[in-house]
């Protein structure tokens, strides 16, 4: 992993391990859910965030119509084809071939993904085959804040 940027992102997303989950977080040592950690790692980058998402139920994925995680990303993240992620790229998964994608997180080293981990804290856990089929999109961060 030679991309600065990349690098950078996976620190920082390293310090949000052990951050307990909580829905509509994104604070560090506080709390998060998916979506906050990665809004945290771009403070971490950038400083402060290009939108806020607003309020969102637990449910949102299974309530609404729109690909809103996928549609947020690709307004302000590089899209990047699956075969070329790294370690510091954002992950996005659909947990069913035509569902809304629905969870985030950041590429591990060691085939591995930090995420926000619901009942639990921001943890890296392996990243099983199981896992990697659902990955809808990968992203990179930005070289420059958009």
């Amino acid at each position: 992993m030679s991309d600065p940027i990349r690098v950078r992102a996976l620190a920082a997303a390293c310090f949000f391990l052990g951050t307990p989950y909580r829905h509509q977080g994104s604070r560090k040592g506080v709390g998060c859910d998916c979506v906050g950690l990665v809004r945290g790692v771009w403070r971490e980058l950038y400083g402060e965030e290009p939108e806020r998402p607003g309020p969102y139920s637990p449910d949102w994925a299974e309530t609404g119509t729109a690909d809103r995680l996928i549609e947020a990303a690709r307004r302000y993240l590089v899209e990047r084809p699956l075969e070329t992620a790294e370690p510091g790229d954002v992950a996005i998964f659909r947990w069913k071939r035509y569902a809304l994608a629905k969870h985030c997180g950041i590429l591990d080293e060691g085939g591995r993904l930090i995420h926000a981990y619901e009942g639990a804290a921001v943890v890296s856990s392996p990243l099983s085959p199981g896992w990697a089929k659902c990955i809808a999109a990968v992203f990179s961060f930005p070289d420059n804040e958009v």
